[in-house]
C-alpha cells in the first residue's frame, strides 16, 4: 500500500466513558494538547455510556473551549462493547483510535500509532509488553490472567501479537467496516477488533506504549463474568478464521475495499 501524505487523515479518538467526571477533562485536554501540537486534524468522540454521574455535563462544559469535543450518548443497556459499537457509528475521521478515559493510555503513544498508519499500515495495535513498553499500577491477579490468556491466544492465531486484551489500538476505517458490525457487549469487544483484523490478514504494526492504572475509581472489568464472554468471542473469530476465512477475504476485496496485504501480520 503507498505511503499517505503527511496530516492528511483525520483521527477520530474514541473515548468511552462511564461515570468518568473526575477524569475525563484531564484525559480530553492531554490529547487535545497533544494532537493539535502535532498538527494532526482530529476529533475527540465522547461515549456517555449511561453514566450516573455527572459525566456528561462535564464534557458538555468542555465543548465551548475544544471545537474538536463530540459528544454521543449509548443508549441503555450500557457496557464498553455497545458504548465501542455506538462510537463506531457516529466517528467521521480516516483513522480510529480507541482510547480510555481514565488517562491510562499516553496520548504521545496515540500520535505514534497515528504515524505508523501515515507508513501505510491498516492497523497499529499498541503492546504493554514488548520491549519499550511499560505499565504501572496494573493489578497482579489481573497481570497474571492476562499473560496466560494472551498466551493462549498467541497460540490459537499463530501470532507473534503480544498484547491482544488491550483496547489501545488503531485502524483505519476501511478496516473498522470490514469487521462490523461487532457484536461484542463488554469489555471481550477488545479481543473482537483485534483479532477480527488480524484473521483478514491486514498490514498490522505493533509498536510499545505506556500505561498506567487508573488513580480514581475503579475498573468495570470483573474477571468471572467476562471469561465466558472472552471465551465466547474468541471461539467466535478462531471458528471464523478455521471455517470461512475465504469468505471474508473476498469480501475486503471487494470493489472499494482496499486488499489487505496477503502476508502473514508480523510484530
Amino acid at each position: 500500500m503507498p505511503e499517505s501524505p503527511r496530516n492528511t487523515l483525520k483521527l477520530t479518538v474514541l473515548i468511552p466513558a462511564y461515570n468518568e467526571s473526575e477524569n475525563i477533562i484531564p484525559t480530553l485536554e492531554r490529547l487535545a494538547t497533544e494532537l493539535r501540537g502535532e498538527a494532526i486534524p482530529f476529533e475527540l468522540l465522547v461515549v456517555n455510556d449511561n453514566s450516573t454521574d455527572d459525566t456528561p455535563q462535564v464534557v458538555e462544559a468542555a465543548m465551548a473551549q475544544m471545537p474538536e469535543l463530540r459528544l454521543v450518548h449509548n443508549l441503555p443497556p450500557g457496557g464498553l462493547g455497545r458504548a465501542v459499537r455506538c462510537g463506531i457509528y457516529h466517528f467521521t475521521g480516516d483513522v480510529l483510535a480507541i482510547n480510555m478515559a481514565d488517562s491510562s493510555d499516553n496520548p504521545k503513544d496515540v500520535v505514534r500509532c497515528y504515524r505508523k498508519i501515515e507508513e501505510g499500515y491498516d492497523a497499529v495495535f499498541g503492546s504493554r509488553f514488548m520491549r519499550g513498553g511499560k505499565v504501572t499500577h496494573y493489578p497482579p491477579v489481573k497481570l497474571v490472567v492476562n499473560r496466560i490468556v494472551t498466551y493462549g491466544m498467541q497460540l490459537l492465531f499463530m501470532t507473534r501479537f503480544n498484547d491482544l486484551t488491550n483496547a489501545f489500538k488503531v485502524y483505519r476505517r476501511h478496516v473498522v467496516e470490514s469487521i462490523s458490525p461487532l457484536q461484542a457487549a463488554h469489555f471481550n469487544v477488545t479481543i473482537e477488533m483485534s483479532l477480527s483484523t488480524l484473521v483478514r490478514h491486514y498490514r498490522i504494526a505493533q509498536i510499545p506504549i505506556t500505561w498506567s492504572g487508573r488513580t480514581w475509581g475503579q475498573s468495570n472489568l470483573r474477571l468471572r463474568k467476562m471469561g465466558r464472554r472472552y471465551l465466547c468471542t474468541l471461539l467466535m473469530i478462531w471458528f471464523e478464521r478455521l471455517l470461512i476465512l475465504d469468505d471474508l477475504m473476498l469480501e475486503n476485496k471487494a470493489p472499494g475495499n482496499p486488499a489487505p496485504d496477503d502476508s502473514h501480520p508480523s510484530a
